[in-house]
């Protein structure tokens, strides 16, 4: 550890100081956006009037209505029944077994990631703050020292860009930023003794605990991207903290030329609901909805109010009225002692007008605002308006409904294919024994599935009159579906399953005739059912061919008699599989 301090290594005191000046100038270009994360977070646990230095009514009650949450809420839960799965695509025949192992090693290197929680906490962030950010990482300390691959879900209030760059990977620099407890960080890192003086500050969200930071230090991952020898740009990663290298792999002999990860590019995904210009971070749904919110909230606490002062009973007094006003106050009395007589202009009741229809047909139409604005409708929650009630109809509404959710989610899938394409490259660099996976067979039993990097790294091109020709990559694509849908979609496709089998595609006497409706129709799974009807088609053919081939035999009489000979036995005799 203290060769990191040695001043004649390439990453030093002075590189880590001027790193923290870049830092500082890309935390002041993102300070505005830092500010709207926390509003944000705040808005989304409906404590928003917490953040406002003047509430609309000191000392009262300040009511949040959970509108907004709700269709967070129902946006995510869209996003957890259709759960993301890889299938991965070889771009050369040569590379198609490699690619059928991947399809089925990747989910369950995802599985053991637990990326389900880590798919569940981007998409909140997502809905939230408008962006939704994944690393995906080579942790060498994890099976043991073996090392694999750690998917994490990145808090975007703690990482930091060049401003004005629109992809993260045109970043000259990038930053992680990480709170982590004192005391430990002296222990892992014995040269941070001495060192312990906070020089950074981060900003934080507003937590009702009031969570200390004193005995907590900055941990800053730096990554930049640097030209080697030849050109060709290279990432670079340094830890360090107060001012102090905890690791760089520049000082490290092994990664000094190699870079930290062959793939060269920032371990970051980021994922954004509603695109800025010249910005890798988007907005979401709370700073559409925000405003909306607000002013259901204010005639909310208007509406509390006016029904509160209603059920009261208030009294106009005058000086000279000489009604006892303790005993007016005690509604357990049924006498109040009056001294003199009273009128009109000395005693009356105060009565608070009620709420005029056209104030709840105003706060009605507010709410179906909000709910139009972030496309959370009734229909698409499984209510119906306007006397639907046919079945079909429902669900054709409910299919038009989704349009926004199928749009975030084709975005999300996008990001999912960029973090398995990370995972691939992950893997071809750092898999260098072998491994077993456990797959699911295609009847469910379980299967051993060993893999390693040699199938991912450069194979040798054949000879061409007797020059060898170099050597080639794999290079694979990645097709996205989803695992889990929800329950309309299944519903969907099996209604789809049994009309095909009702309407006769299944029959290999239509074969023909199934396969050109088939090319008309779209839905998820149609090339597997096109599949099976040329098969069956083929499977008519061939026993057409048999009846053919097979001679009929007559009895003592002269008679024919009619499969005589079994099909099974004439079909082992042409060779033919039924």
């Amino acid at each position: 550890m203290d060769d990191y301090q040695n001043e004649a290594m390439p990453v030093g005191a002075a590189e880590v100081a001027a790193a923290t000046q870049t830092l500082q100038r890309y935390k002041a270009g993102k300070a505005a956006l830092d500010r709207r994360l926390v509003d944000n977070e705040l808005w989304f646990r409906m404590g928003h009037w917490k953040n406002y230095q003047n509430p609309m009514m000191p000392g009262k009650a300040q009511p949040s209505s959970g509108w907004l949450f709700n269709s967070i809420a129902n946006k995510h839960a869209d996003a957890m029944d259709n759960y993301p799965e890889p299938n991965v695509l070889p771009r050369a025949a040569d590379d198609e077994a490699t690619a059928r192992a991947l399809s089925s090693v990747l989910p369950v290197v995802l599985e053991q990631a637990d990326y389900e929680q880590v798919y569940s906490d981007c998409w909140w962030r997502k809905l939230k703050q408008g962006t939704g950010v994944t690393g995906v990482f080579w942790d060498p300390a994890a099976r043991g020292g073996v090392g694999d691959i750690a998917v994490r879900a990145m808090n975007l209030l703690m990482l930091y860009w060049e401003p004005g760059v629109a992809d993260i990977q045109d970043s000259p620099d990038f930053f992680s930023l990480s709170l982590e407890d004192t005391a430990q960080l002296t222990a892992r890192y014995p040269q941070l003794a001495g060192h312990t003086a906070g020089v950074l500050d981060v900003p934080r969200y507003i937590h009702e605990d009031g969570a200390d930071t004193a005995s907590r230090s900055v941990v800053v991952d730096w990554y930049y991207k640097r030209p080697d020898e030849s050109g060709r740009m290279v990432l670079h990663y340094c830890k360090f903290c107060n001012g102090v290298v905890l690791y760089a792999s520049q000082n490290d002999p092994a990664l000094a030329q190699r870079g930290l990860y062959d793939h060269g590019q920032y371990p970051f995904v980021f994922d954004p609901l509603f695109m800025e210009e010249d910005s890798p971070a988007g907005f979401g749904y709370i700073d559409v909805m925000k405003d909306c919110q607000t002013a259901i909230d204010q005639m909310n606490h208007a509406m509390d109010e006016n029904v509160l002062l209603s059920a009261r009973q208030r009294y106009v007094l005058s000086d000279t009225a000489g009604v006892n006003e303790e005993e007016l106050a005690d509604l357990s009395r049924d006498i109040v002692h009056v001294v003199g007589r009273l009128n009109d202009d000395s005693f009356r009741p105060l009565q608070t007008a009620g709420l005029q229809g056209s104030s709840l047909s105003y706060r009605q139409s507010r709410i179906e605002e909000l709910k139009e604005i972030s496309g959370n409708r009734d229909m698409t929650q499984g209510g119906t308006t306007g006397g639907v009630t046919a079945a079909s109809a429902i669900a054709a509404l409910q299919e038009a409904g989704s349009k926004l959710s199928r749009d975030m989610l084709k975005s999300a899938y996008r990001a999912f294919s960029r973090q398995c394409c990370l995972m691939i490259e992950l893997m071809r660099q750092f898999y260098d024994e072998q491994r077993i996976f456990r797959i699911v067979g295609p009847s469910g039993e379980n299967q051993f599935l060993p893999f390693s990097a040699a199938a991912l790294r450069p194979q040798p091109v054949r000879e061409v009159g007797g020059v060898e020709l170099g050597s080639r990559e794999p290079i694979f694509d990645i097709v996205v579906s989803a695992a889990k849908k929800s329950t309309f979609s299944r519903l969907s496709q099996n209604e789809t399953a049994k009309e095909c089998y009702q309407l006769g595609f299944f029959d290999p006497a239509n074969a023909d005739a199934a396969l050109a409706a088939l090319e008309m129709m779209d839905f998820e799974g149609i090339e597997k059912v096109r599949q099976r009807v040329r098969q069956n088609g083929t499977l008519a053919q061939k026993l057409a061919q048999l009846q053919q081939a097979v001679p009929p035999q007559t009895g003592t009489g002269g008679a024919v008699l009619p499969g005589s000979l079994p099909v099974a036995a004439a079909a082992r005799a042409m060779n033919v599989k039924l």
